[in-house]
């Protein structure tokens, strides 16, 4: 049996020189196209950068075994009948340009063969398919020679593709029958990418609106500066076979990239990639891009978790880089989980950092105006006295009336209006709960410095928020008021505040509310403290020494038990006094 090269050669010299001569000519205007690296299935892959050379009898081309091809059918694949293709060994000489008919016989070929002309390689035409002329680059001698080894085209590629699916996803990134090229990224990073029309108009409105709409684009190659080479990839490698390729490195710019082009399945895979993978340290970064996309479930997300871990995210690297938006949404949030001086010492550490983004000086006038209106948001009464004046009243950034006038809050009864937000942060989700542990209420209960204490335990984990007290008998009134929560076994104060309220005269109750949330333990023994300055008040009587608070939609049952506190505390019982409401959260 005569060998491929045997018969190819066979063939050859039974051409006409006249014939050889007319393809040569033929060839020599054929176009070139680069590969760097051999195809899945034996064959040549195409360069997807921009900017590279075409390969040379001494360079990448002979080194790799690469052959270069045409647009159109570059990448083959082996068909059913036909394994990687015939290997096609040229022997040439830079020294020598032009042979004869005989030369051109003795070197063995086979159908759609490339050209090698001039040191570069150079595909065959459609007139040169049946025998092509390679004589231009054979060797005056063996021993110059320099050996390229060509893998010839296989067509019939689609017969190893048993679906839809299958032979689209050989498509991707393949020059086979593409038909647009996107130049994507920008300068040295540019990639030069091949596509199909069709498959991209099917997956795409941007896309399809791009190549058939009224405006469409007749460019055989479009150039896309705003998105990243491995970003569009991904877009491509779902558009032509759904299988998604995305992680930490490239979900972002993933993201944009299917918002830009309009894939919504690709931003959803994106989105919950994210989900899957937010923590603490990145909750920050997260909502900041999850804004910017207009994801508002993303968003949801992070500042849940923001609440939940509000000191760790705080203290992440990614914090100082947000912008001002996402800063003054996260400050305006009730559900926080931290003490407000932390939170003012974050914002002074983002200020510092969006100083130096905006080129202005540290000092505290500027910290100040890049704070904006986020400033207001910080609740600096709900500070102590002792961490207001070890902090803020010495940062500078405020003003100076503005720290007199919160002094005066910490201080003095009444308290003097101020500017910021005085209402405590509950670090709790879930609804408000409360439960009343009067039947009745009756007038004129008298205050004369002692507190009124009534101690209790409850039969599950909770967070008391406040209580509801009663108000003044004689009209509208304003009452200093210092609230606590005491476990009965160590005497420690777990919770505390020292404010005022003002009541309408009804014998309705009042909320006086702690500034962080009081945990309180099942079958714990704690007592509950309110000591009033004001005129005497309406009291509650027919107390129950056991309530049963039932949520709704759940149908879990919190029970209070109230016993007697010992000691002197002004005549609350379980029977009538003051504090008549818990308020609370499970």
């Amino acid at each position: 049996m005569r060998c491929c090269a045997c018969l190819s050669q066979q063939q050859t010299l039974q051409c006409s020189p006249s014939k050889m001569a007319a393809e040569e000519e033929s060839n020599s205007r054929a176009p070139c196209l680069n590969f760097s690296s051999p195809g899945p299935l034996g064959n040549a892959q195409p360069s997807n950068n921009a900017h590279s050379s075409p390969a040379t009898n001494e360079g990448s081309a002979g080194a790799t075994g690469g052959a270069p091809r045409t647009a159109g059918h570059s990448n083959p694949q082996p068909g059913p009948d036909r394994g990687g293709g015939t290997d096609v060994r040229v022997e040439h000489s830079p020294n020598r340009q032009h042979t004869t008919p005989q030369s051109a016989g003795q070197s063995a070929t086979a159908a759609r063969a490339p050209t090698v002309a001039g040191g570069a390689a150079t595909n065959m035409t459609a007139s040169s398919v049946e025998s092509p002329n390679i004589s231009s680059s054979l060797p005056s001698s063996p021993a110059s020679a320099a050996v390229l080894v060509y893998r010839e085209p296989v067509y019939n590629w689609q017969a190893t593709k048993n679906t839809v699916k299958e032979r689209f996803a050989f498509l991707f990134n393949n020059e086979v029958l593409s038909d647009v090229h996107f130049l994507v990224g920008k300068g040295m990073g540019v990639q030069r990418i091949p596509a199909h029309r069709f498959a991209l108009a099917v997956g795409s409105a941007v896309f399809d609106a791009m190549f058939n709409g009224g405006m469409a684009t007749t460019s055989t190659e479009i150039e896309l500066p705003d998105v990243e080479p491995a970003a569009f990839l991904a877009l491509l490698k779902f558009l032509y076979s759904d299988e998604v390729q995305i992680g930490p490195e490239t979900v972002m710019t993933t993201l944009y990239t299917a918002k830009k082009y309009a894939v919504p399945a690709l931003e959803a895979h994106c989105v919950e990639f994210l989900k899957k993978n937010l923590r603490a340290d990145n909750a920050f970064m997260l909502l900041t891009q999850a804004r910017l996309f207009d994801e508002p479930q993303l968003a949801s997300l992070c500042l849940e978790n923001i609440d939940k871990n509000t000191v760790d995210a705080l203290a992440a690297e990614g914090f100082t880089d947000i912008d001002l938006d996402t800063l003054v949404a996260v400050l305006e949030r009730d559900t926080l989980g931290v003490r407000e001086v932390r939170l003012f010492g974050a914002a002074v550490r983002w200020a510092e950092a969006e100083t130096q983004r905006q080129q202005y000086q540290p000092t505290p006038e500027n910290k100040r105006k890049v704070l904006g209106k986020a400033l207001v948001l910080i609740r600096f009464p709900l500070m102590t006295i002792e961490e207001f004046a070890a902090g803020p009243a010495q940062s500078g950034i405020l003003t100076d009336q503005e720290v007199v006038s919160l002094f005066l809050h910490f201080t003095v009864n009444p308290k003097p209006h101020v500017e910021f937000i005085d209402r405590p942060r509950c670090c709790l989700r879930g609804k408000e709960c409360s439960i009343t542990r009067f039947g009745q209420v009756e007038s004129r209960w008298g205050y004369s410095g002692t507190s009124d204490c009534i101690r209790f335990s409850v039969n599950r984990r909770i967070f008391v928020v406040g209580f509801g007290l009663y108000g003044s008998i004689h009209g509208p009134t304003d009452y200093q008021v210092n609230i606590q929560v005491i476990h009965t076994d160590s005497n420690t104060v777990l919770g505390q505040n020292d404010t005022g309220f003002s009541c309408d005269g009804s014998s309705n109750t009042f909320r006086v509310m702690f500034k962080e949330p009081v945990e309180i333990l099942p079958s714990v023994n704690y007592i509950a403290c309110a000591t009033l300055k004001g005129p005497d008040s309406h009291y509650g009587t027919k107390g129950m020494r056991k309530v049963t608070h039932e949520a709704p939609a759940t149908g879990t049952k919190t029970c209070f038990t109230f016993c007697y506190a010992a000691g002197n505390n002004n005549g609350t019982s379980v029977e009538d006094g003051q504090i008549p409401e818990v308020i609370f959260y499970t």
